[in-house]
Parts: structure tokens; sequence; C-alpha cells
């Protein structure tokens, strides 16, 4: 019998959500209903309080796609490239702890 281990996502304000609302429906969206999308699922991850481990899971999983963390793929493509590998490293550390 599998025992289900407590994780972050088990907290997270999304759960249970439209995935849509955090991924694209149709791989044609046009700019203006990707940025009402992106602007509703920023909304939810700003009331979430596991925001902070939600996008560092994206970050170290290096998530392609949608909306971790408050971040959509671009915001967190800059963002790695902002942070130092001891930064990722730590990241990296503090999820293998939870």
């Amino acid at each position: 019998m599998a025992l289900h281990q407590e994780s972050w996502f088990d907290h997270a304000a999304c759960r249970g959500a439209d995935g849509t609302l955090f991924y694209p429906a149709e791989s044609n969206e046009r700019p203006g209903e990707r940025a009402r999308r992106e602007t509703k699922a920023k909304e939810v991850c700003a009331n979430c309080e596991v925001v902070d481990s939600c996008l560092s899971d994206a970050l170290l999983r290096n998530e392609l796609y949608g909306v971790w963390g408050g971040k959509n793929e671009n915001e967190r493509r800059a963002l790695v490239r902002l942070l130092s590998p001891a930064e990722l490293a730590r990241r990296h550390a503090s999820q293998d702890n939870k």
C-alpha cells in the first residue's frame, strides 16, 4: 500500500483549478488572450501560501510551459539567468528537505 507523502502541491491555491488557466488550451492562443489568462493565473498564485515552493520546483525541473509560482516560462528563464549556481543549489536542497 502506497502512502501519500504530503508536498507543497497539497496546499497550492491552484489545486483543483481549471488547468487551462495555467496552460493555454490552444496552441494558437492570441497574445491578448494569453496576457488575460496569465494575469488571472498569477492572481491565484498571489494568494497562494506555497508560491515560493512552486516556483522553486518549476525552476529545478526546468518547467518549459505554463504559469508556476506566479511566473510564466519567459519570466522563469530570465530568473534562472539572474540566479547564481549557489542559489539554484540552495533551492534544490531546500526542496529535497520538504
